[in-house]
């Protein structure tokens, strides 16, 4: 599913605009987008948890050359999903 497609089903379910819908689609994303940027942990009951990880720098390796490279410390979003998502998906 894309951005669109979220858009499309809410405007269709909510019986609504596809601007109205647009509008709510990318204000629940940017408030997302902030709640990690600040450090917080989001949770969707239900659905799954989204939280930023740190991650030290190390040594890697280019796996063409195998030249060593120095790989930064950085922060990624990281997704989990519920206990009542995975049972779904898993039948």
């Amino acid at each position: 599913m894309k951005k669109s497609d979220l858009i499309a089903a809410v405007a269709t379910r909510a019986n609504t605009t596809h601007s109205a819908a647009e509008d709510a689609v990318n204000l629940i994303f940017d408030q997302m987008k902030q709640a990690l940027l600040k450090g917080d942990r989001i949770e969707l009951r239900g659905f799954g948890s989204l939280a930023v990880r740190d991650y030290d720098g190390y040594i890697g390796r280019n796996p063409r050359t195998g030249q060593e490279v120095e790989v930064k410390p950085k922060r990624l979003p990281v997704f989990r999903a519920g206990k009542e998502m995975a049972r779904r998906i898993n039948g």
